[in-house]
């Protein structure tokens, strides 16, 4: 009950502000305070109005937003978005163009579950709908998850990944953004030995923290500072009772943005008092830079507690990726068994959350590969953003994430070898071989 107390006092606190905005945005609005010549009125309302929308979308998931996208025909096609697969925890999403011819490219793009939803990713999938057929997992928010669902741990999430890969085909194209990067090697290490022919065609993975410990972040140092009990103690909550997840144990995402905008006070603050001038002045817009960023932002979502706790312990901690130990389910997991995946990895100079050096750790780990099959790509002065979804990405990185896939389009896939059945064994010279008696 505690924690759910705590649960409904953070729900209440932004409630409350957001009431507040809307509150003073109506008060300060009033045309009778036009007959009062002073700018307090118009900061007022333009502080309420920030202040409403803000603490509204923390709590609302944003719409992807894509609604058509220039083909080779030179006609605007429309996009549908379709679930292909619908699990308790996430879903397997499909950007359907419609009309098109189907596309030689197919790309898995693996959104992380990090705080934000996969929409985060919105200008990373508009980016490669022209060129190629995409799907995307869409991860779900844990409060709005019932606990008669289970638990979602890292070897669950893991187990979602095997399953999309094998749905999709051995001709898809996988690329992992930040998070999710280790979990996508070992699902791939995962396929290798029990399907191999499901197998993806290429591997990508962008900013990932494959080696925690090859650079350090300020991430890492919480990781190592923090024990996990201190850990659960501090993050941990039950959902209240507003939502369908009631009782679930997770890492709110309210506590998650606290952390996120801590990382970068000065730059939020200065941010939303430019944001709130121009609105005082009448210069702002719905859709100017600074809404499209943080309505995107401050849109975040709950994760389950095991997951959040498994990833720290496991991941970080224990490093089980980078020393090769992870397992699902008691059964070890080798990336050595790569070997018929092309992998890439991207990173940027000054990414501050995966640093250089993180990522680039998987090709050391897939030991089964020739180098002929792997690839890496270091992205001057770009930033985390930047390397998945900003211009960095749009210019330099993205063209040669697609040449890596052409590169790689005529690779014969591995096939599926039949299992060999046992020998029947032959009866002994001496032994005496009792006839079947039919049953009535």
């Amino acid at each position: 009950m505690k924690g759910m107390m705590r649960y409904d006092l953070m729900e209440t606190i932004r409630n409350t502000n957001e009431w507040m905005g809307a509150s003073a945005r109506a008060m300060a609005s009033y045309p009778v305070w036009g007959l009062v010549p002073h700018p307090m009125f118009k900061l007022m309302s333009a502080w309420g109005r920030v202040t409403e929308r803000s603490f509204a979308r923390m709590v609302i998931k944003p719409d992807w937003g894509i609604r058509s996208i220039p083909c080779e025909d030179g006609r605007d096609h429309l996009v549908n978005i379709e679930t292909v697969i619908d699990k308790p925890f996430g879903s397997l999403i499909h950007f359907n163009v419609s009309g098109r011819e189907p596309m030689k490219r197919r790309i898995l793009l693996v959104a992380p579950m990090s705080g934000h939803y996969a929409t985060l990713l919105r200008s990373t999938v508009a980016s490669l709908l022209p060129d190629a057929d995409v799907y995307v997992t869409d991860w779900h928010n844990a409060r709005d998850i019932p606990v008669s669902e289970g638990k979602f741990d890292i070897e669950d999430y893991t187990l979602y990944l095997v399953e999309f890969m094998k749905h999709l085909g051995p001709d898809i194209n996988v690329i992992a953004v930040c998070q999710p990067a280790p979990l996508t090697l070992a699902a791939t290490a995962y396929l290798a030995e029990e399907e191999p022919a499901a197998q993806p065609r290429t591997l990508t993975l962008i900013g990932g923290p494959i080696d925690p410990d090859a650079a350090a972040t300020e991430v890492t140092d919480f990781g190592r500072r923090v024990t996990m009990g201190q850990l659960e103690h501090m993050v941990i909550q039950r959902v209240g009772f507003k939502y369908k997840g009631a009782g679930r144990m997770v890492y709110p995402g309210l506590m998650q943005l606290a952390s996120f905008i801590s990382m970068n006070m000065d730059k939020h603050s200065a941010a939303f008092q430019e944001k709130i001038v121009n609105e005082s002045k009448g210069t702002g817009s719905e859709h100017d830079h600074h809404n499209r960023f943080y309505d995107e932002y401050l849109a975040v979502m709950d994760m389950t507690a095991e997951f959040y706790l498994s990833t720290v312990e496991r991941v970080f901690k224990g490093l089980e990726i980078a020393q090769n130990k992870f397992s699902i389910n008691g059964k070890a997991v080798d990336i050595g068994k790569i070997t018929n995946v092309a992998v890439k990895t991207v990173e940027g100079s000054n990414d501050d959350i995966s640093a250089p050096g993180q990522c680039v750790a998987a090709l050391r780990l897939c030991t089964g590969l020739p180098e002929s099959k792997k690839a890496q790509h270091l992205e001057p002065g770009a930033g985390h953003y930047g390397i998945f979804a900003g211009s960095s990405w749009r210019n330099n990185i993205r063209p040669l994430v697609l040449d890596f896939i052409d590169e790689h389009a005529n690779d014969k896939p591995l096939k599926a070898e039949p299992k060999a059945e046992a020998p029947a064994e032959a009866p002994k010279a001496d032994a005496k071989v009792t006839p079947l008696k039919s049953v009535s």
